[in-house]
């Protein structure tokens, strides 16, 4: 079992990841301001479903990778620093459009709602690099126990990012409205999210496998 040193800095760079704008968010409040809360909520069970698809891929791959091969820790660690300031980027880059802004939506049923969700997940690079980029560095071999390490912080992963993903689905509605006289918020809220996934991956780098 992870021990809390290494599950709460890993919960704080999900928090971080979770509230910078990607395919999920992008759908989930889309679907909330066209359709309404309850069917943002809806395509939310679907895209947990595939975190969970994607959690226990990765932690049957991950148990056997860091047993295989000696460097892949260190690898898998850069590449999790480079994702990082590559979503730094993409928070602060020129042309940027906010996920608060009105999409036109088709009305959908609960099944297709849930499905698009899942597929939206499924096929957002965002959570496949989450799990097989950040997840390894938390993980301590030494400890036993890989795979049981791997799910306890994806587990731990789910939950922060269904919960905070959920409240914006319920908000997104106010958040637009509030952000949509505000523009200074908006470009407040990006600088300061691309400075933390900068310095997480700044830290990364630096410290190495402890």
């Amino acid at each position: 079992m992870p021990d809390i040193a290494h599950i709460l800095p890993f919960m704080f760079i999900a928090l971080g990841l979770v509230v910078t704008p990607g395919p999920n968010m992008i759908y989930l409040i889309s679907r909330s301001l066209s359709q309404g809360p309850k069917a943002g909520l809806i395509s939310l069970g679907g895209v947990a479903v595939g975190f969970l698809f994607y959690m226990v891929c990765a932690a049957l791959g991950i148990t056997a990778l860091l047993m295989a091969v000696p460097f892949a820790y260190d690898t898998l660690r850069l590449c999790g620093a480079m994702y990082l300031l590559y979503m730094a980027w993409q928070a602060i880059k020129p042309g940027g459009r906010s996920p608060f802004q009105v999409r036109d939506l088709p009305k959908d049923g609960p099944r297709k709602l849930f499905t698009m969700g899942l597929v939206t997940n499924l096929l957002n690079p965002k959570t496949a690099v989450l799990y097989l980029s950040l997840l390894p560095q938390f993980i301590v071999p030494a400890q036993g126990h890989v795979l049981m390490q791997s799910l306890v912080l994806g587990c731990a992963q789910i939950t922060v990012s269904m919960t905070v993903n959920a409240l914006i689905a319920i908000s997104a509605g106010y958040i637009a409205v509030f952000l949509a006289g505000r523009p200074l918020w908006m470009t407040i809220q990006r600088w300061l999210m691309a400075t933390v996934l900068s310095g997480l991956a700044v830290r990364m780098l630096l410290d190495g496998r402890k």
